[in-house]
């Protein structure tokens, strides 16, 4: 089944060999879409589409200025003439304690997940009110739910949580306009963000939080984004979708 077949899609922050954005970017190709990455990094984003397929293209945008966004959407347009998803993956964390936080962290961890989901969803939302279709599919974290998680610190949580409520407003105003926008919440995951931080003792802390037993993969969130941007969730809109194996059951 390929649910993505003649769609298109942005996925930002996708160039990381094992992170989130490259495994949705991967699984929305493997059903059928079109798939422009974008990243910090013009060549890791076009070594990134060329790994996925040959369809799909990368480029560079830095997601905190409101211009490349613009930029960015206009190439991607150009390039494919539409653009159905849009998932807001692009983020960094600092795991910093609540009086570490200086200035420059807050604004780096602030600008890249939260002002760069605003700036990017900006972009690409009078073309899809124009079409009256799309889905915008922005990644939170159980960290927002749960005041923190294993690595970020509190301003991480308070940018994550700022998602949550970015893509509830999102959605309630762009819901006439056939324009749905969800939250996806990954527990943890096993990807390149964790760094080699963690120790055995850590992890079996956390493994033991979690329900299911295991750490999440990249896929398990990646197959939650296909499911948001594709037509099975049509009347899916304001959401937040846990990703967790369980560990934030409330």
């Amino acid at each position: 089944m390929t649910l993505m077949q003649g769609k298109t899609a942005i996925v930002t922050g996708a160039a990381s060999a094992r992170g989130l954005g490259k495994a949705t970017a991967r699984m929305f190709a493997d059903h059928g879409a079109r798939v422009a990455i974008l990243d910090l990094d013009a060549g890791a984003a076009e070594a990134a589409a060329a790994d996925i397929g040959t369809d799909h293209i990368g480029m560079a945008c830095d997601v905190t200025d409101k211009w490349a966004c613009i930029d960015a959407v206009a190439a991607v347009l150009d390039a494919f003439g539409q653009v159905d998803a849009l998932v807001n993956n692009a983020g960094i964390t600092q795991p910093l304690k609540l009086m570490e936080i200086e200035p420059e962290n807050y604004d780096a961890v602030l600008d890249v997940n939260l002002r760069g989901t605003l700036y990017m969803s900006q972009a690409i939302i009078p073309h899809m009110r124009e079409r009256r279709a799309g889905s915008i599919v922005n990644i939170s974290s159980v960290s927002a739910q749960r005041g923190g998680g294993i690595f970020g610190g509190p301003h991480y949580s308070a940018a994550k949580a700022g998602i949550l409520g970015l893509t509830k407003a999102m959605a309630r105003e762009l819901a006439p306009d056939g324009v749905r926008a969800n939250a996806v919440c990954p527990g943890f995951i096993a990807t390149d963000i964790t760094g080699g931080r963690l120790t055995d003792e850590m992890m079996a802390t956390i493994l033991d939080g979690i329900p299911m037993g295991r750490a999440g993969a990249a896929g398990d969130v990646a197959g939650c984004c296909l499911f948001l941007a594709s037509d099975l969730s049509a009347y899916v809109t304001g959401s937040e979708v846990d990703v967790n194996g369980g560990s934030l059951i409330h």
